[in-house]
């Protein structure tokens, strides 16, 4: 799922639970949701403006995780 279709869903799901009742706990993470999801979708958007892998900072913390994993077939 792209970021920007997550952004949307999540702002529906707000929607839904806000509606009558902005106020409530479940409203505030359901909006605090949304607001993550778009931080992160800028921040990608930045590292990709500036040509940098958007994997190296998440394999600097954790290099031995699969998705870090250099496999040489020889």
């Amino acid at each position: 799922m792209k970021l920007a279709e997550m952004i949307e869903r999540k702002m529906l799901e707000e929607e839904d639970l806000c509606t009558g009742d902005e106020g409530s706990d479940e409203c505030k993470v359901a909006w605090d949701e949304v607001e993550e999801i778009s931080q992160a979708k800028a921040h990608l958007r930045v590292k990709l403006e500036r040509d940098e892998d958007p994997m190296e900072e998440f394999c600097y913390g954790d290099p031995e995780t699969e998705e870090c994993t250099v496999v040489y077939d020889g």
